[in-house]
């Protein structure tokens, strides 16, 4: 039914009128509002937040309810646009790594130039040969379909828990190409608009040109944000997330104010950069940056989805669904093709890349965008450009959504259960537990809202994630629900405990185990039995204390094998243990935390941290019970 505005009403005794129609305030507010609902939706249906989005955009707009009027917003929508677009990709930037980047280099860079130009030939050959679309229109097409977008790609690969080297090259090519495509079509654009300028023959200088001039522009703007932010007193306590936005927008204002569409680039690699330098903000700044982007997708998707009208895409016909459908099962595929080719990805990690290529919002935007110009200097089809762009959004959204799950399962690249553990606490302590599962072929990540302790776990060469364990983020982010369980090691037990309760909450079939440092007060081992969490170490251990004597080198490990023996449980359940604390029992190929539901029999294997100060005397006690040094230790 569609809304009749504006709506009356009569109210004591008055007559009240709601300014719904053309009123621009109304439609920005009935979008954000939409958008965050729609996202909060999808997220308890387990679903991609645009798939909801997509709809709820069709549903609110001119064709049905006429709640959302983008039209009403002029040329403002195309600066909403840029600011949210700007906001996006600084975030995206920031959540790039540089150490992971660099493992999967080629692949990445391959994909953002070789898989960039193929998919831009193949779209464009695609829609001419199927729609007889001219030169200028398909340019244009090819231009847009080359971008997938890491506000779909990222979502999707957390839902689908693909391993971890396929998910870095996608993110990272999502992330990438969009500051390349939208450059690319950019100066496909003004092709199009003069042809006879000599536009064409300067079309691959001016693209490199451009991603040049965007690239210094992020590096100066994210260098001296980094400078900044790196000093505490420079900006006041509570003002850094609102000074780093204000600071991306200017960047991203900028460079686009010098050279046309160069800001994508430069808010890209300026995010980037912060993302990559050391700032006593990190943390918050992510978590405000991953909030402000949820809010920003939700209003851009739902705006210019109600941006396209009903009968523009039921104008596309059959042609313009094989032209969707060609993207997903020629031009994807063939760009990953031959974007991957002599790279060290497998034949499977190729398949299920040319498999997934939702394309997100900088192709909606930028699509827009060139609806309106091709409007404005009264070339015809820029309507239809739009609403196809829009029909290859929803449908490679939709595939990926729906199958990608079943495709990484199919090619056995999906992360199973019990696999590896998540560790609580970045401490010496923790650190030292989690390098020693690492060294047995696990996959360990460690948690820590501590800037230092992060530093220190990446440093050692682990993974670490810059959040609050407390925080339903950092365990959706340490993929909990695919390991065997969630480890807390911090010098605070009742922090220790909480971990365990909410991890509970989530799972009752993952193991919790926590350090505790009293046995009779504070959180007891009842309390955690209780709780069907476990004691790591076996017994109460002092976690700052033992970090400090690792720092200071006063503290080492050694393997120990059990022999002789079929039982060896003497070592958990004690209320003291001074000089020894075991950590990582090994079984044959199964290695796992020592804790208090851990049994030991002949054979067993035990990682020893030991007190420097006391070796000789814990070795002979551990002798007495049975327990023989290694001689390679490990």
């Amino acid at each position: 039914m569609r809304l009749s505005l504006p709506y009356q009403r009569r109210l004591a005794g008055e007559t009240v009128e709601f300014h719904i129609d053309g009123n621009a305030a109304f439609t920005v507010a009935a979008a954000l509002a939409a958008g965050m609902l729609g996202q909060a939706v999808a997220q308890h249906l387990r679903l991609p937040g645009i798939v909801l989005l997509l709809f709820i955009g069709f549903l609110l707009g001119p064709d049905v309810a006429n709640v959302v009027q983008p039209g009403v917003l002029g040329d403002s929508l195309n600066q909403i646009v840029g600011f949210a677009v700007a906001v996006i990709l600084f975030e995206g930037g920031m959540s790039l790594n540089l150490r992971r980047l660099r493992r999967e280099e080629r692949p990445i860079r391959q994909l953002v130039t070789v898989g960039a130009l193929v998919s831009l030939a193949t779209g464009a050959c695609l829609v001419w040969l199927a729609k007889g679309w001219g030169w200028q229109r398909s340019l244009l097409f090819g231009t847009l379909v080359v971008v997938t977008g890491p506000t779909v790609v990222t979502p999707l690969l957390r839902r689908i828990r693909v391993k971890k080297t396929v998910s870095t090259i996608l993110e990272a090519e999502g992330v990438l190409i969009d500051a390349i495509g939208a450059i690319t079509a950019a100066v496909a654009l003004e092709i199009v608009l003069q042809p006879s300028n000599g536009a064409a023959v300067l079309a691959g200088p001016s693209v490199f040109g451009r991603l040049a001039f965007g690239a210094t522009c992020g590096l100066i703007g994210g260098g001296a944000l980094s400078l900044i932010l790196r000093y505490r007193n420079i900006i006041p306590e509570g003002l850094e997330n609102p000074f780093t936005l204000a600071w991306a927008i200017l960047v991203f204002q900028v460079a686009n104010a010098t050279i046309h569409e160069t800001g994508i680039a430069a808010v890209t690699v300026a995010g980037f950069v912060v993302g990559n330098t050391r700032t006593h903000v990190g943390r918050e700044l992510r978590e405000f940056k991953e909030q402000l982007t949820v809010m920003l997708i939700g209003l851009l998707f739902v705006l210019l989805v109600a941006d396209v009208r009903l009968a523009e895409l039921l104008s596309l016909g059959w042609s313009g669904l094989f032209v969707a459908f060609g993207c997903v099962f020629l031009v994807r595929p063939l760009s990953v093709a031959a974007g991957t080719w002599g790279t060290e990805m497998t034949a499977r990690e190729r398949v299920f890349a040319g498999w997934i290529g939702p394309r997100g919002i900088v192709a909606a935007a930028v699509a827009s965008l060139f609806g309106y110009e091709l409007d404005r200097v009264g070339l015809e089809g820029g309507a239809e450009l739009r609403a196809l762009v829009f029909l290859v959004i929803a449908v490679t959204v939709l595939w990926s959504a729906l199958t990608g799950p079943l495709a990484a399962r199919l090619l056995g690249l999906k992360r199973g259960s019990n696999d590896g553990w998540a560790i609580v606490g970045g401490n010496a302590l923790a650190r030292t537990v989690g390098r020693l599962l690492v060294d047995d072929d696990q996959s360990v990540v460690l948690i820590d809202h501590d800037a230092s302790n992060v530093r220190a776990i990446e440093d050692a060469e682990l993974r670490a994630i810059h959040k609050n364990a407390l925080e339903k983020p950092a365990m959706e982010l340490a993929q909990l629900d695919t390991r065997v369980g969630a480890m807390a090691i911090t010098g605070n037990e009742e922090v220790n405990y909480l971990v365990a309760q909410r991890g509970r909450h989530r799972s009752t079939e993952l193991r919790f185990p926590v350090a505790i440092t009293s046995w009779t007060r504070g959180i007891t081992p009842e309390m955690v039995e209780e709780l069907g969490g476990e004691i790591l170490f076996g017994a109460r251990a002092e976690v700052d204390a033992w970090a400090e004597k690792i720092e200071r080198g006063y503290a080492s490990v050694s393997w120990f094998e059990l022999r002789g023996r079929t039982n060896g449980t003497v070592l958990t359940g004690a209320t003291t243990r001074p000089g020894y604390l075991p950590l990582v029992h090994r079984r044959g190929n199964d290695a796992s935390p020592v804790t208090s539901a851990t049994s030991f029999r002949d054979g067993s294997q035990v990682a020893f941290l030991i007190d420097e100060q006391h070796s000789d005397a814990v070795t002979k006690a551990l002798r007495q019970l049975g327990w023989t040094p290694l001689l390679s230790i490990r």
